[in-house]
């Protein structure tokens, strides 16, 4: 009798201490609970405020007429990426840093596979502007295992903003007869084969914000 009311017990601290693992795993969006861990989407939904919902590659197309899109990244904008190779569900990341023209630092999840594992989250890390005309259409992204930039360029749709776009900047325009002139020296293309940087920036800055 004693060891049936011990077990009763114990059965019902076990029940009390189920509810609240059920209610956290509840509280969890679908698309995360699975087997490489936590999504992207859900991850820049709730860092950036942005409210859409389905595979990354549909977000560009769905925020038109919801939120201001644009070429410009901003704080708190998430960064559509178009599928690219073997990423053929696209990507999303959150801006939570302008470094400069051509740098910013990103919150998302999923990108780098650290110990083994995907569906980590990483947070400030850094992606870099590679498009010859600054216009943030194509980006290479800071890939933990190797630490530092990959060599794929990701081409992007764009931004989504969260708020109001910011101004779009004027671009230079150049003069036929400038242009022609031999005097006149247009800045070499970059390349997937010539870094970015000559030293390591990123590093360093992605370094001082985790010491």
């Amino acid at each position: 009798m004693a060891v049936m009311f011990q077990t009763a017990i114990s059965l019902k601290r076990l029940r009390c201490c189920m509810i609240p693992v059920v209610t956290a795993l509840a509280a969890v969006p679908a698309a995360a609970q699975d087997s490489d861990g936590l999504q992207c989407v859900p991850y820049a939904r709730d860092v950036s405020g942005v409210r859409i919902y389905g595979d990354a590659h549909t977000w560009w197309g769905k925020a038109a007429g919801r939120y201001e899109r644009g070429s410009i990244p901003q704080v708190g904008a998430v960064m559509a990426f178009k599928p690219h190779g073997a990423m053929r569900l696209g990507h999303v990341a959150a801006v939570s840093r302008i470094v400069d023209s051509r740098t910013v630092l990103v919150r998302h999840s999923n990108w780098s596979t650290i110990n083994g594992r995907r569906g980590q989250i990483e947070d400030d890390v850094a992606v870099v502007d590679v498009s010859p005309a600054n216009d943030w259409s194509e980006v290479r992204v800071w890939y933990t295992p190797i630490g530092g930039l990959g060599t794929t360029h990701y081409p992007l749709h764009g931004f989504i903003y969260n708020g109001r776009a910011p101004r779009q900047p004027q671009r230079p325009v150049f003069q036929t007869a400038a242009a022609s002139s031999p005097r006149s020296k247009s800045p070499a293309p970059l390349t997937a084969h010539e870094p970015v940087r000559r030293d390591d920036p990123i590093g360093d800055l992605i370094g001082s914000l985790t010491n």
